[in-house]
């Protein structure tokens, strides 16, 4: 027999004991983003509930860079033996095209193990901002185009995706100005440095609630509870816009069907946790319903976002090498 073959027999005979004992040792899931940020959040709180299913510790680790291609890099190139996962956003379906060199087939990398939440964005401005509405919003960027200041956390950033949507459907560029993170943004916007923005709710929600800032729509088909008089951008004059920040978790690619069964199931239960959705609500998301927190959903969700965004970045010509 020749040896590649024994080895092939031997990796066949120890998947089930290994998935019988999995996990027997910490969890490591690689967040792309920054400590305190929303992923990071999301992350942290999903990890609490799925291991107390698991009966492990689960360990973030925060690897940053490059729009979140660092962290998913690291992750898959790991082991496939579900110690080292990646919890990440839609920006992981945009990188296949705004990076030109991903050292990963985004598309076939990843094993995905089930969405987590859904959140809303929401378009916001600076408190002395001359628009009132969306439609004023509107009307102000094409009479100004690039007098007007857009900041985004960096290429990949779901501010930046936002950003180049809005700019796409009303056919208009205005002045983007990249940062490190939304933190910065929020503190410039407040400060008047800037103009403009979309960020997630899980940010705004304060400064909208405490009016610091100017709110024009939220990024989803329906509204938000918390915000019940908050337009969406497609009743209040975007015609069919819709962008959400869905974050999964991910395993590499040829981790064993049964260690993928038991994360997943995991996921599932974390979904159900009443403690987790509390502290959903905390930070203005909700966790995705039992049945889409599943690898066939989360699957489907990936390929179709790839293929959504890919001409949309190609027709914004923009990209990183």
């Amino acid at each position: 027999m020749r040896l590649s073959t024994i080895a092939a027999a031997v990796v066949l005979a120890a998947t089930p004991a290994v998935a019988q004992t999995y996990p027997d040792r910490p969890i490591t899931v690689v967040v792309p983003f920054a400590a305190g940020g929303p992923t990071d959040t999301i992350a942290r709180i999903t990890a609490a509930s799925m291991q107390k299913v698991l009966g492990q510790q689960i360990i973030i680790e925060n690897a940053v860079g490059a729009g979140g291609t660092i962290g998913s890099a690291r992750v898959a190139r790991a082991a496939p033996d579900g110690y080292t996962l990646l919890i990440h956003h839609v920006g992981l379906s945009t990188a296949a095209t705004l990076y030109r060199k991903l050292p990963y087939d985004t598309k076939t990398a990843f094993v995905p193990l089930g969405l987590v939440t859904e959140s809303p964005q929401t378009i916001i401005a600076r408190p002395d901002f001359g628009p009132n509405t969306l439609q004023e919003l509107i009307a102000y960027i094409k009479a100004n185009g690039t007098k007007v200041t857009y900041a985004h956390a960096g290429l990949g950033a779901a501010s930046q995706l936002c950003g180049m949507l809005i700019q796409t459907a009303i056919q208009t560029q205005v002045t983007t100005v990249p940062y490190k993170g939304n933190g910065p943004i929020m503190n410039d916007l407040l400060g008047k440095q800037v103009d403009m923005t979309c960020d997630q709710a899980t940010n705004t929600t304060g400064p909208i609630t405490s009016k610091q800032v100017k709110a024009y729509a939220v990024t989803t088909k329906t509204r938000m509870s918390t915000f019940p008089d908050l337009p969406t951008a497609d009743e209040a004059g975007l015609k069919g816009f819709e962008i959400s920040v869905w974050h999964g978790v991910y395993a590499p690619k040829g981790t064993p069907p049964e260690v993928v069964k038991k994360l997943s199931d995991a996921i599932v239960a974390a979904m159900k946790d009443p403690e987790l959705a509390k502290r959903f609500r905390d930070i203005t998301t909700e966790p995705v319903a039992p049945e889409r927190a599943t690898p066939e959903v989360h699957q489907k969700m990936l390929i179709s976002e790839i293929d959504r965004w890919a001409p949309i970045i190609k027709a914004a010509g923009q990209y990183a090498d």
